[in-house]
């Protein structure tokens, strides 16, 4: 295992990639304001004729995540498609007519039946749970929903997770997603369905898109995906066998501050499976 260091632009590390797969909240905007290289480096990389895919875990569909997108003044041309784990849910409530439905999260991630028309139910009468986050974000952890989530594994109930994240930016703070609660149940011992990153379906949407917008498949060791977390974006790249650019100013800034370099023993530490490369911000 070599040492890692901080790569300045991301134009010295796609000579041979056709294919970017970015992750958005980290590495685009931090929930309150977006990051103008960031999205330059994307308009280039996409310039010279890449093709960007964005990929998130954000528990509502593309078009709603575009339209949050559009309201940070980030361009529809810093991109070519968008996949969200809000979409592969959706997929899954759709595929359950007449099943009932527990749905917990905000108000504001009800895009993600939208349309569907699910039955929805109180949680002793659920046939399943899809959890988009926590009701109350802002005040909440995981630990407020130990009873409910005790209750629901009595019940049987498997809980789809549309949002893998443990925890995600908003602006300088940290607050906690679908999947601490998600985790949670796990260790209680009730079933759970992931979408989204780290797992396979989103990587396998998101090469498909590229595909259909440049009318050809595009080998592995041609994409490369970008992102912020360890446990989702890095794993995720690994386990779909392409190479991963780190943006250490996202969720893991402060394991990152004042490093210049990672020694191996380090990397191993942090990572595990190493990124291609570093980077303190994206940029061109």
């Amino acid at each position: 295992m070599t040492t890692l260091q901080f790569a300045e632009r991301l134009r010295d590390l796609v000579g041979g990639v056709d294919v970017v797969l970015s992750d958005i909240w980290g590495v685009v905007h931090n929930g309150l304001v977006a990051f103008p290289e960031a999205c330059e480096a994307l308009h280039s990389f996409r310039a010279q004729g890449g093709t960007v895919i964005l990929i998130t875990n954000a528990p509502r569909a593309a078009d709603s995540v575009q339209r949050q997108l559009r309201k940070l003044g980030i361009a529809d041309d810093s991109y070519d498609a968008i996949v969200s784990s809000g979409d592969l849910t959706r997929h899954y409530v759709a595929d359950r007519p007449g099943q009932k439905m527990f749905w917990l999260g905000p108000e504001r991630d009800n895009s993600i039946y939208r349309g569907l028309d699910p039955v929805l139910a109180p949680l002793e009468q659920a046939d399943y749970i899809v959890c988009t986050g926590l009701f109350d974000d802002e005040t909440e952890s995981a630990e407020n929903y130990r009873a409910m989530m005790l209750q629901a594994r009595e019940h049987q109930l498997p809980l789809v997770c549309a949002n893998p994240d443990i925890v995600v930016e908003r602006g300088d703070r940290l607050i906690y997603c679908a999947g601490a609660i998600a985790e949670l149940y796990r260790e209680l011992g009730g079933e759970v369905i992931f979408y989204g990153k780290p797992h396979r379906p989103i990587y396998e949407r998101a090469i498909a898109l590229a595909t259909e917008r440049r009318g050809h498949a595009t080998p592995l060791d041609r994409v490369l995906a970008i992102g912020d977390s360890v446990r989702t974006d890095l794993a995720g790249a690994h386990g779909f066998g392409i190479d991963c650019l780190f943006v250490t100013r996202g969720i893991h800034a402060e394991d990152f501050e004042g490093i210049d370099q990672l020694d191996p023993a380090s990397v191993k530490e942090l990572f595990g499976h190493p990124p291609r490369a570093l980077t303190r911000e994206l940029r061109w």
